[in-house]
């Protein structure tokens, strides 16, 4: 089968940093799938593995942590997909990535897709979707339910993948006010379709720009990204005895300066349930079903922003590098073969 990988840990702009390949076809056993990939999407996770993880001597590694397709086989011990369903997920990082013809995943952590989108458009949801979920459902204790909630929820890098969904989630499916950051028009416009009600430049002082919306306390804030950066006035910012939840891999981070607010510090991983094997590892396939269902119903929206055309070592390396450069808005999609 087709696949790409990389075998040493190179910069994005060296030929040899994402090589297309033949691989064997895998073999399901237990509860994989074996999913036939037809489209996948791009994730910062990709390129941190690429840069700091390289494979043992020999090795080719495949990364890739969303994928769309369609069952083609499973294990003995499978019984919540067929052969032929159409399915999306995010997969294991312990295992081998999305980025190959054909791909072998736990059936916990898979979900149906979505009827009412593409491939493509599947393609774009899953990690963030899980993310976004766990971070706001499960990490920072909000009750899903349109009641009216007297906290704002603020979102760093709200134009981002997570951020694309989680701005989606909190609007539609809780009574929180939801302010995002954003520092590029474009990237303002995105936020504010999404569902904001209220964006701020992260580039400038946010305290500031917050007192000047006079909104309900920023009890709630969700740091996606460069959050050695933004901490320290983010716990300016936040109310007394708030919840701070972060996804990145800050450089620098003190949580002292918390403690005089009493705000509780919450870390979201989403390969934590495969990585682990958590006794409610199902739990992703019942979130990624619910996701297809409020998609389907209208209610979310795919967060696809570019197509980059088929998935080859080519176009792969051009969407890493435009997710490097800190500058790409929702998610990147690669489709077909």
């Amino acid at each position: 089968m087709k696949a790409v990988g990389y075998q040493k840990s190179l910069p994005i702009d060296d030929a040899s940093s994402l090589i297309d390949f033949e691989a064997a076809r895998p073999e399901p056993g237990g509860r994989d799938i074996r999913v036939a990939v037809k489209a996948i999407s791009a994730n910062p996770v990709d390129y941190k593995v690429r840069k700091r993880a390289a494979p043992p001597a020999g090795e080719t590694k495949i990364l890739g942590y969303d994928a769309a397709g369609i069952v083609d086989a499973v294990g003995a011990d499978v019984t919540l997909f067929k052969q032929g369903d159409e399915v999306f997920y995010a997969g294991s990082i312990q295992r081998q990535g999305t980025n190959s013809e054909f791909h072998l995943v736990d059936e916990r952590i898979v979900g149906r897709k979505p009827k009412t989108l593409s491939f493509a458009q599947s393609a774009a949801l899953p990690l963030t979707s899980i993310t976004a979920w766990e971070l706001l459902f499960d990490r920072l204790g909000v009750a899903p339910g349109k009641s009216v909630d007297p906290r704002t929820l603020l979102i760093m890098g709200g134009a981002g993948g997570v951020g694309s969904i989680l701005i989606q989630l909190a609007r539609r499916l809780t009574g929180l006010t939801v302010v995002a950051t954003a520092s590029r028009p474009e990237s303002r416009k995105w936020c504010i379709d999404l569902g904001a009600h209220a964006v701020i430049d992260h580039a400038q002082p946010m305290k500031q720009q917050i007192e000047a919306l006079k909104l309900p306390p920023v009890a709630l804030i969700a740091s996606l990204t460069n959050t050695e950066q933004h901490y320290k006035a983010l716990a300016d910012i936040i109310a007394p005895q708030g919840k701070f939840g972060l996804i990145d891999d800050p450089a620098e981070f003190n949580v002292s300066v918390f403690k005089g607010k009493a705000v509780s510090v919450h870390w979201e991983s989403m390969f934590t349930r495969s990585s682990f094997q958590t006794p409610d590892m199902i739990g992703q396939h019942n979130l990624l079903n619910d996701v297809a269902d409020l998609i389907d119903k209208g209610v979310l929206r795919t967060t696809l922003d570019q197509a980059f055309g088929t998935i080859n070592a080519t176009n792969l390396k051009r969407a890493h590098a435009l997710l490097e450069s800190g500058k790409s808005r929702g998610k990147i999609v690669l489709e077909g073969w």
